[in-house]
């Protein structure tokens, strides 16, 4: 039995997430700040799914960074909670870190082992913005590869025909080699995970609006040999098939 906590959007009346942009000097390195309220009677395992950013998350007095995730994982949530924090742009940590973004890929580390500044365990907004001036003041200079890493991310996210990284490299005039060091630097993850990453998450804006895809075609469009192998896919990275998947927002079936 499935948790109906999970289903057709319920979640909504025990959780309230806000985001909000950045200050314009912190822009060209974070995305957004974020918040997270919740309150379970019974423990609910929440899933969270994988994005190619770097989180820096205060919760339960703690400042920890998280590096990019490569596969969904679960978080139980009990009682009355809060969290909040920071999401980097895609290529926006690497000033921050004394390493490649790849060496954190993975894992969650006290704020303190990886920022060059005082991190607060349970700011405000204001103080947020603060700490991550501070931790600029003393982060490296910008690296090569980094406006390779930004215009490889835009055109993963902003062009739904980028299916694979020979047309990504082919239309940047690099090589796949060249792509793949400036998205271990830079990113993280591998440029063939967030083109896969991306692609997948159009399935689930089709899944979230009630739609059922036509999946052979849909397979086809997106670079995949067979509906199969699609569907495979999605679940390594969302934990679930995506018809499972599709009951977190609609217990209705298509006509």
């Amino acid at each position: 039995m499935r948790d109906p906590r999970e289903l057709a959007g319920a979640w909504r009346k025990y959780q309230r997430h806000t985001r909000a942009s950045p200050p314009s000097d912190l822009a060209p390195y974070v995305e957004y700040l974020w918040s997270a309220e919740w309150h379970y009677e019974r423990p609910y395992r929440q899933l969270i799914v994988p994005l190619p950013n770097v989180h820096l998350t205060f919760r339960d007095g703690e400042a920890v960074v998280n590096g990019v995730r490569t596969r969904c994982h679960t978080r139980l949530l009990h009682g009355a909670g809060r969290a909040c924090g920071v999401a980097f742009r895609h290529a926006g940590f690497r000033p921050f870190l004394s390493a490649p973004v790849a060496s954190i890929t993975d894992r969650e580390l006290g704020a303190a082992q990886v920022l060059p500044a005082t991190v607060p365990a349970a700011p405000d907004a204001a103080e947020i913005e603060e700490c991550l001036r501070a931790c600029l003041a003393a982060a490296s200079e910008p690296r090569d590869g980094a406006r390779l890493a930004e215009a490889a991310m835009a055109a993963i996210t902003g062009d739904s025909r980028v299916t694979s990284v020979a047309a990504l490299a082919r239309q940047l005039s690099v090589s796949i080699r060249t792509l793949q060091r400036a998205f271990a630097e830079h990113v993280g993850v591998s440029p063939k995970w967030v083109v896969r990453r991306y692609r997948l998450h159009e399935v689930t804006e089709l899944l979230s609006r009630g739609r059922e895809p036509r999946w052979s075609e849909l397979a086809f469009e997106l670079g995949y040999v067979d509906q199969a192998h699609l569907i495979r896919d999605f679940k390594s990275i969302f934990g679930e098939p995506p018809e499972y998947y599709r009951q977190r927002y609609t217990l209705q079936n298509d006509p």
